[in-house]
C-alpha cells in the first residue's frame, strides 16, 4: 500500500508521474490527491459555450452536432470540421488529417473536448483539441469531475491517474496521515480525511462534493495556522534585550519639538511598541495603516525609544530612493537632535547614518564607522545594510519598511547583527492596508497594530477618472491642471507603466525648458516597472517617450525631470532632491514623470497634482498608494486615473473603484478578490507555490478564525506536535527544507 508521502512514480509509473510533474510540478501521491477538480458537471450535462473566454484553456462537456470531411486541397491538408454545442451555443472545432476522429466523432455523440478557445471569423473555436467520447463507462460516477489541466495533459487523463491512486490508498494508511486530531474534527462536524479525498474525485452527488470541500478547506487553515502558531511560541521563547523607555531622553524632546499634534491612533500604537520593546523576549509587530496616516512618526518615536535605552534601531528601505527620503524626513524631524557632537546639537541627541550601494568610499567609510561605534543611534539604509562589513555597537531594534519587498532571509540578516546575543525587537511596516483575516494568514506569527486614523488638518484629496478615448478633452484638461497647480507654486507627477527606451540602455536623468503638442504614445520598451499588459493592446505608455512628449507639448517651459528605477542612484537621488526644493528654487523642478519608484515613501508637501497614465494597467492597492504622494501638506491633492478601458470593463470598474473611495482597507478587499490569493499568500511563505486551493481567506473567515484558536491550543500543549505525527507530516509538506530553515530565522 501507499502513504500520501509515497512518490508518485511508485503509484501510476514512471511515465505519467513525468507528465504530472511537468504539469504541475507533482512529485508525490499528496500533490496528486491535492490537485482538486474545479467544477462537477452531472454525467450527460452540457457546458455553457456562452462563457468561454478566448485564450483560455478548456475542458467542456458538449454534443456533437455535425462532422464534415474537407478533403485535401493544393497544399492544405485534409481537415474535419466539428460543430459541437450545449443546445444554445456552438463551438467550431478543426482537426487536421483526422484518420481516428473520423471514426469517432459522430453526430449525436457526447463527450469531453479539452484545448485552447480560440475565434477565426467572429466564431469560437477549437484546433486540436484532446477528447473523451462518453461511452457507456467512460465517465465513472453521476458527477463528472473536471481539473485544472493542460494542453498535453486532459482532464479525464488526471481524473484516471487519481482513480488509480485512490484504488491503492488504505483508509487506515490515510487516517494514520490525517493532520486534524480526531476531537477536532467530531466537534466541528468534519469527515476524516480518507473519507474526504474519496468524496473530493469521485463523489456520488454533490453532497459529499461539499462535504469534502468543507473539511479539506479546514485542513489548508488548520495546517498553516499551525504553522504560524508554532512560529509565535519560538519567538516568544527568544530572549531580547529589554528596552525600557526612560523620561527626558530623546524621546520626551521630539515629541516637544513636534508641530504637531499626535493621533489617538499613534499614541495607542506607540503604547503597544513601548510595551514589546520593555519585554524580554523579541517584539514582532506588524504595523499598517492608510497612506498618510502617520506610520513615520511612530517608528521614529519607537527608534528613539530604543536609542533612549542605550541601543540603536536599523531603518530598512526597499530602494535607495526610499532610503534616502527617509533619512531626510528622519533628519529634519529630529532637527538638532540628530546633530550630536556637531555645533549645531544640543546636550541631548544622537546621529542619523545612512548606508546605500551607490555611496562614495568616503561616506561609507563615516558611516560604517558612525554605526559599528554606537555613535549613530539610527542607521537607515538599503540591501546595503545586510552586508557582513556592515556591524552594530548594539542592534535593539530592526525596522522593515515596506516589508512585502522583502524575503524573509533578507529580513533575518540584519536581525541577525545584534552583538549582545539575544534577538533585536523586529517592527515591519507597510502601506498597504490588509484585511483581518489576510492578516492572520499571512502575518499570523506577527501581533498587528493598525493606524486607521490620518491626522488633523490633513488636506483633501479628490480622484477623477479621466477616459481618454471618450473624452480626449478632460485628457488634454489634465495638462492644463499641471500648468495652473505650477502657476499656483505647486509641483506634480505623471506616472507611467513602464520604462521605455527599447536598447535597453541607461537614461541620463534629464531636466528641460522644451515644449511641444499632441497625444502621448509610447514606443516598445522594457523596464523593471512594467505589469502584465492585456493581450492585443498597445504597450504601456513609457516615461521616455512622455517625458519628451510632454516637454515639447502641453508642458512645455516647465522644470521636467525623469525618475525610473534604470537610472544611477546618483541620477536617482539629484532628481529627488531638486523635486524636493520646490518650484521657488532655482534648481527645482515643477514635474516629474516617473515609474512607480514614487509608490511608497515619497513625501514632497508642495506637490499636489498627479496625473496616472494607462492607469488599468496598475492594481487597485498600487493605484491607492500612488495617490498618496499628492496632498501631503495643506492645498488639496488631485488625483486623474487616465484610462482607454472601455466602460463596464473589469479594468475600467478597477479605476472606478479607486476614485469612489479613499477607504484603503475596502481597496484591499477588492484588490485581493480580484487576483489570486497564493500570489499574496505564496510571497509571504517564500515558496513554491501557495498551500491555498479550497480556503478563500475572505469568504471563509469564520474558517481562519476557527482554526486559528484549535492551532493555538494543540501548540500550546505540544509545541514539538510528538503526539500529532499526520500534522507533522503536513507541515514538512508545505515547508520544503529551505522554507523551514527562513521561517526559523524570521
Amino acid at each position: 500500500m501507499i502513504g500520501l508521502a509515497s512518490k508518485l512514480s511508485a503509484a501510476v509509473g514512471g511515465k505519467s508521474a513525468e507528465a504530472l510533474k511537468s504539469a504541475f510540478g507533482m512529485r508525490t501521491v499528496e500533490d496528486l490527491l491535492r490537485h482538486y477538480p474545479r467544477r462537477y458537471p452531472e454525467r450527460g450535462q452540457l457546458t455553457e459555450l456562452r462563457d468561454l473566454q478566448v485564450g483560455e484553456h478548456v475542458t467542456v462537456m458538449a454534443e456533437i452536432y455535425s462532422a464534415q470531411l474537407i478533403p485535401k486541397k493544393n497544399s492544405s491538408p485534409a481537415r474535419l470540421k466539428v460543430v459541437v454545442g450545449d443546445g444554445r451555443d456552438t463551438v467550431e472545432i478543426t482537426y487536421f488529417n483526422p484518420r481516428q476522429q473520423i471514426r469517432e466523432l459522430k453526430p449525436g455523440a457526447r463527450g469531453l473536448f479539452a484545448g485552447k478557445v480560440g475565434r477565426f471569423n467572429k466564431t469560437l473555436q477549437l484546433t486540436q483539441p484532446d477528447y473523451e467520447i462518453d461511452a457507456d463507462d467512460s465517465f465513472a460516477g453521476v458527477l463528472v469531475p473536471v481539473y485544472p489541466a493542460t494542453a498535453k495533459l486532459a482532464s479525464w487523463k488526471i481524473a484516471q491517474t487519481v482513480r488509480i491512486v485512490l484504488d491503492l490508498l488504505d483508509d487506515e494508511v490515510l487516517r494514520a496521515d490525517d493532520p486534524v486530531p480526531a476531537d477536532l474534527l467530531a466537534g466541528r462536524g468534519l469527515i476524516d480525511l480518507a473519507a474526504a479525498l474519496r468524496w473530493i474525485h469521485v463523489p456520488s452527488d454533490l453532497r459529499e462534493v461539499h462535504a469534502a470541500q468543507q473539511r479539506l478547506r479546514w485542513d489548508e487553515a488548520f495546517v498553516l495556522q499551525t504553522v504560524l502558531a508554532r512560529r509565535r511560541a519560538e519567538v516568544a521563547a527568544m530572549s531580547a534585550s529589554p528596552r525600557v523607555r526612560r523620561d527626558g531622553g530623546l524621546l520626551a524632546a521630539f515629541d516637544h519639538r513636534l508641530p504637531f499634534t499626535l493621533t489617538a491612533g499613534q499614541r495607542e500604537v506607540s503604547e503597544e511598541i513601548f510595551d514589546d520593546l520593555a519585554a524580554s523576549h523579541p517584539m514582532h509587530r506588524l504595523l499598517q495603516g492608510e497612506v498618510g496616516s502617520g506610520k513615520t512618526v511612530v517608528a521614529l518615536r519607537a527608534m528613539l525609544a530604543a536609542v533612549d535605552a542605550g541601543g540603536q534601531a536599523a531603518l530598512l528601505a526597499p530602494t535607495e530612493v526610499l532610503a534616502q527620503q527617509h533619512h531626510r524626513s528622519i533628519s529634519a524631524l529630529l532637527g538638532p537632535l540628530a546633530e550630536a557632537g556637531l555645533l549645531t546639537g544640543g546636550e541631548l541627541g544622537t546621529r542619523v547614518a545612512l548606508l546605500t550601494g551607490s555611496m562614495g568610499a568616503a561616506a561609507r567609510k563615516r558611516a560604517l564607522l558612525e554605526t559599528v561605534s554606537g555613535q549613530a543611534g539610527i542607521v537607515v539604509g538599503t540591501h546595503a545594510l545586510l552586508q557582513d562589513r556592515v556591524e552594530f555597537h548594539d542592534l535593539a531594534l530592526v525596522i522593515v519598511d515596506e516589508q512585502h519587498r522583502f524575503g524573509v532571509e533578507q529580513r533575518a540578516a540584519l536581525a541577525a547583527k545584534s552583538r549582545t546575543g539575544t534577538r533585536p525587537h523586529v517592527l515591519v511596516m507597510t502601506a498597504t492596508p490588509i484585511p483581518r483575516t489576510v492578516a492572520m494568514t499571512v502575518f499570523g506569527d506577527l501581533d498587528v497594530s493598525t493606524l486607521r486614523e490620518l491626522p488633523a488638518g490633513r488636506s483633501p484629496l479628490v480622484t477623477h477618472v479621466v477616459p481618454a478615448v471618450e473624452r480626449p478633452d478632460l485628457f488634454a484638461r489634465a495638462w492644463t491642471r499641471i500648468r495652473e497647480e505650477v502657476a499656483a507654486g505647486h509641483q506634480a507627477y505623471v506616472v507611467c507603466p513602464r520604462i521605455g527606451d527599447e536598447t535597453g540602455e541607461a537614461a541620463p536623468a534629464a531636466t528641460t525648458r522644451r515644449s511641444a503638442t499632441g497625444r502621448v504614445e509610447a514606443d516598445p520598451g522594457s523596464g523593471e516597472d512594467q505589469p502584465a499588459g492585456e493581450e492585443g493592446l498597445r504597450p504601456g505608455l513609457a516615461v521616455l517617450d512622455v517625458f519628451r512628449r510632454l516637454a515639447d507639448g502641453p508642458l512645455t517651459g516647465l522644470r521636467l525631470g525623469e525618475l525610473h528605477g534604470r537610472l544611477a542612484p546618483a541620477d536617482k537621488e539629484d532628481v529627488m532632491r531638486r523635486f524636493a526644493l520646490g518650484p521657488g528654487h532655482g534648481e527645482g523642478l515643477d514635474v516629474v514623470v516617473s515609474t512607480t519608484v514614487v509608490e511608497v515613501g515619497v513625501d514632497v508637501p508642495t506637490a499636489t497634482v498627479m496625473v496616472v497614465l494607462d492607469a488599468d494597467r496598475f492594481g487597485v492597492s498600487q493605484l491607492h498608494q500612488l495617490r498618496g504622494r499628492v496632498g501631503r501638506g495643506s492645498a488639496p491633492g488631485l488625483c486623474l486615473l487616465v484610462t482607454e478601458a472601455p466602460p463596464g470593463s473589469p479594468a475600467r470598474e478597477r479605476v472606478e473603484a479607486v476614485a469612489a473611495t479613499r477607504d484603503g482597507f475596502a481597496l484591499s478587499r477588492l484588490d485581493l478578490e480580484q487576483r489570486r490569493e497564493g500570489d499574496v499568500l505564496g510571497a509571504a511563505q517564500a515558496g513554491r507555490r501557495s498551500s491555498l486551493r479550497l480556503l478563500e481567506v475572505l469568504r471563509d473567515e469564520d474558517v481562519v478564525v476557527d482554526a486559528r484558536l484549535a492551532a493555538i491550543d494543540v501548540v500550546a500543549v505540544d509545541s514539538d506536535l510528538g503526539a500529532h505525527p499526520g500534522l507533522r507530516r503536513a507541515i514538512a509538506a508545505l515547508l520544503d527544507d529551505d522554507q523551514a530553515e527562513f521561517l526559523a530565522k524570521a
